[in-house]
This record gives structure tokens, C-alpha cells and sequence, in this order.
């Protein structure tokens, strides 16, 4: 199988890296882009995006990077800031009166995009919920106590982030987090990207696969990805029901160009981002808000309010092995997506060949 697409000069190496992964068997369909300067200088796609090995992967294949997913998330969350529906620094409580349970009274919605809202995963009452009954989810999330204190501690919200934060808008804003998403962020940022995939995109979706039939099994952060059941099943993922929900941690359907021209653009003080935020928000966005111990990825790292930062990337991740990074140090953006469920092996070897590093890159 041999890679397909463009590199420009300077990249070869990131085409030689992808056909090596592609000849030692570690990937057999995936889509990687990298841009600079406002402009895409590699573009490469390698093998099957159906399960069939009928449909070609395309530059335009869709495909869910699970908590990469999570950014975008945020990114919704802070147009309502913008739009003064919601504030950072206020209990979330005060408009979503039923969430404000004992425990939950102060929570925040800054604790809530940084992951310290003390809900890294739905509570065993929801274990028996549909991952699609999202009316009975989020509800489970209102009547629950936080595992800890809200701000004492840090553990990605796996698999609640999105139910959290569209329970916000419905009470403060009166919309949901599809629709925001839908009218409001993704044309303002131009992105080909959908939590609700339309009828007219759907053929343009992967298929989500095992890379082994015990992958799900072999995950460090399984135990905040068991309920609701079904998240990991790709006979659920791989479905059209699945592909036009909306579960905002997990199931954007996005293209590797598209998610690379976004975080090609993330830090500009000229482009979309800080264009739909404005300059305070957009550099609370960006900057860094607590370091810890991420007791789900099982390191000590830095968030901001939608990323994993260090001194050399602004970073965010899925599990399965998709990635997306900006290079602080060398000022281009990549993304590497993949419907074969794996470690971050081959995004971390796709990273060396552009000189960066992805040792954290928010793997749930």
C-alpha cells in the first residue's frame, strides 16, 4: 500500500515516516496534514477508510478522534462567555439549578473546561443508560456528588466534558452544544467539522477499527471510559445514529487538513480564534491554567482551558492514536487521524520527523 498525496520541500521525511508505518504493518489508514505560513505543505493519506477496503481514505474522509474532540468543545463554551450567557468564575448552579446538588454548589465553569469539576466520569447510576439517551446522561450528572472536591483535584473529564458543558448552555444560553457549535463556531472558524454529521457528509465518514481485538481491554484510562457502555464498541461508533449525535467528548467528525489548518491558526493575533473570542478570552484559551497529576492520563501535566500545553506545543489528542499539535518552537501545525485504534506511536513518530515531541498529548 503506498501513501498517497503531497510533501513539500523540507517534509519528505514525513511521507517516509507515514509509508514506514504503513510497510511495518503499524497503520493501514490514516490521513496526516501539516501547514505553515497560512498554507498546507504536506498532505498525505494512506489506505482504507471503510471497513470494507472498498473506499479510498480521501482528503476529505471524516473521522472521530475522540477527545481531540474536546477542544472544540470549548471552543462553543467560551462563545457563550463571549456572549455574556456564561462567566468562568461563577457556579455553573446558578442557572442550572439542578445541578447544584450537594457538592456541586460552587462549580465552575473554568473547573469544568480544565477538568477539576470533580466529574471525570458518570456515576454507576447511568451504567443501564443508552450512550445515546443523552436527556437520561446528563440528568445522571445533575443528581451525582463529585468524586472530590471541585478544584482540589485534576482527572480529564473522559467522557462527560461535552454533557457537562452543553447542560450549561441549555440552561444559560438556551441552546445545546450542537446547535452553538453548528451556527456559531464552526463557520467562524471554517472548519470541515461536525458533531452531527449531515446526510450529504455521511458517505465521507471511517470506519472506526481494533488494531487488536483486545485494544479496549489494554487501556489506562478504561475505567473512566465503562459507562455509559458502548463508547468503544465500534459497531456503536461505526453507526449512522452514532455519527449524527452529538457527544461532545468523544464523536466530532473532522478532516486531518481542516484540523490542522485550525491549530495552524490557534495563536494567531489575526486569525479566526481570537476573532470569535476576542483577545482576553482567546488568551485564557491559551494559557496555562493548572499543572498536576491527571490522574486519568496518569502523568503530571499542564491544561489550559482546551489543551495540553508545554514549553514546545499546544497540544490535544484522542485515544485510538489521533493528534493535533502547534509547534511553539517551530511554528507549524500537524495532524495526524487514524480510524485504527492504537497507542500514539505512529502520531509520536510523524511528530520526530518535524522535530517536536508528543509525550503528552491527552490520550482519553
Amino acid at each position: 500500500m503506498d501513501v498517497e498525496g503531497f510533501a513539500e520541500d523540507g517534509y519528505g521525511q514525513v511521507r517516509q515516516v507515514l509509508q514506514q508505518l504503513v510497510d511495518e504493518g503499524l497503520e493501514t489508514w490514516a490521513g496526516v496534514s501539516v501547514w505553515r505560513d497560512g498554507r498546507e505543505v504536506v498532505r498525505l493519506n494512506a489506505g482504507w477508510a471503510d471497513a470494507g477496503r472498498s473506499r479510498p481514505w480521501r482528503d476529505d474522509t471524516l473521522v472521530m478522534p475522540y477527545s481531540l474532540s474536546k477542544s472544540f468543545v470549548t471552543l462553543t463554551a467560551l462563545a457563550a462567555v463571549r456572549d455574556g450567557a456564561l462567566a468562568l468564575d461563577e457556579p455553573i448552579a446558578a442557572c442550572w439549578k439542578a445541578y447544584g446538588v450537594p457538592g456541586k454548589e460552587r462549580t465552575t465553569l473554568r473547573q469544568v473546561l480544565t477538568h477539576r469539576a470533580g466529574q471525570p466520569r458518570f456515576p454507576a447510576a447511568a451504567a443501564a443508560l443508552d450512550p445515546l439517551d443523552d436527556t437520561g446522561l446528563r440528568q445522571s450528572l445533575e443528581r451525582a456528588a463529585p468524586e472530590y472536591v471541585p478544584g482540589t483535584a485534576l482527572g480529564e473529564h473522559a467522557l462527560t466534558y461535552g454533557h457537562l458543558v452543553d447542560g450549561a448552555l441549555r440552561a444559560a444560553a438556551g441552546t445545546t452544544l450542537g446547535e452553538l457549535f453548528h451556527e456559531v463556531v464552526r463557520p467562524a472558524l471554517g472548519l470541515d467539522a461536525w458533531f452531527g454529521v449531515p446526510d450529504d457528509s455521511l458517505e465521507r465518514v471511517a470506519d472506526l477499527e481494533y488494531a487488536r481485538p483486545d485494544w479496549p481491554e489494554q487501556l489506562h484510562a478504561r475505567p473512566w471510559l465503562e459507562i455509559p457502555g458502548g463508547v468503544l464498541d465500534t459497531a456503536r461508533t461505526n453507526s449512522r445514529a452514532w455519527r449524527q449525535s452529538v457527544f461532545g467528548a468523544t464523536n466530532l467528525q473532522t478532516t486531518a487538513s481542516s484540523t490542522a489548518e485550525f491549530f495552524s491558526r490557534l495563536t494567531s493575533e489575526g486569525g479566526p480564534v481570537r476573532g470569535l473570542l476576542g483577545p482576553e478570552l482567546h488568551g485564557e484559551l491559551l494559557a496555562a491554567q493548572v499543572t498536576g497529576f491527571d490522574e486519568v492520563f496518569g502523568t503530571r501535566l499542564t491544561w489550559t482551558l482546551g489543551f495540553v500545553r508545554d514549553k514546545g506545543k499546544i497540544a490535544k489528542g484522542g485515544i485510538g492514536g489521533s493528534a493535533a499539535w502547534w509547534s511553539l518552537r517551530h511554528g507549524h501545525a500537524c495532524a495526524y487521524l487514524t480510524r485504527r485504534l492504537d497507542d500514539h506511536v505512529r502520531a509520536a513518530r510523524i511528530a520526530v520527523a518535524l522535530g517536536d515531541d508528543l509525550t503528552v498529548v491527552g490520550e482519553d
